[in-house]
């Protein structure tokens, strides 16, 4: 998913001949803290609200307010991941499109990006999910698909993190397509996988512990 596939017809732009308070008026009707500042394909940056209040002067036109408008922006043909670490990165809740020009395209939204990439991740899709802790040189993709895999289920979606950035440690962050991960966490644990949490229906999990206290009962009384 791109950039350009990403765009919103309803996120407006202001020009710099416009005032402050008419950008503040679409910003309110439009539930965003920027807008674009375009004339024509040209694109100057973005304005914030906190902008025009520190300006304190709405009438004025936003060409007269003297600012440097940052100009985050990604380009049509960048993913959706690289949209999302602008976003982050610049506090913006709208990112600019430029086609390879550098002209305006149109504006995507921080909410539909938000929309988008839970349906990237199945955040919808009906499962439980596992996270996994190890060491970087004893992560295997290959194995741990494996795993599920030989356990009848299916990754639905799949993420690997760091618990800080000093952190020598990977968390891996797995949704499958099955409620019940009984017989999956069974394996992990018999591959020695450290399995940091685990999210699944509280009554599945019950039955899980006493599976697993009945075993260490039978063993204890052998």
């Amino acid at each position: 998913m791109i950039a350009n596939d990403l765009i919103s017809d309803s996120i407006p732009t202001v020009s710099p001949e416009e005032t402050g308070l008419k950008a503040l008026n679409l910003m309110e009707v439009f539930h965003v803290n920027h807008l674009p500042v375009v004339n024509g394909a040209e694109y100057f940056g973005v304005i914030s609200d906190q902008d025009i209040y520190n300006a304190d002067n709405f009438e004025e036109k936003i060409e007269q307010y003297g600012i440097n408008f940052p100009q985050p922006h990604v380009h049509r043909n960048q993913h959706i991941f690289e949209v999302v670490g602008i976003a982050s990165q610049c506090g913006v809740t709208v990112i600019p499109v430029l086609d390879m020009d550098h002209s305006y395209m149109g504006a995507i939204s921080q909410i539909e990006v938000n929309r988008k990439l839970a349906d990237l991740v199945a955040v919808n899709e009906p499962g439980g999910i596992i996270v996994l802790e190890l060491c970087k040189t004893d992560y295997s993709l290959s194995q741990i698909a494996q795993i599920v895999e030989s356990n009848d289920a299916k990754i639905l979606s799949f993420y690997v993190s760091r618990p800080s950035e000093s952190s020598k440690e990977l968390d891996v962050t797995i949704k499958l397509n099955k409620m019940d991960l009984s017989g999956v966490i069974q394996t992990f644990t018999r591959y020695d996988y450290n399995i940091k949490a685990t999210y699944m229906d509280d009554s599945r999990i019950n039955n899980l512990y006493d599976d697993r206290f009945d075993q260490f009962m039978r063993y204890l009384n052998t």
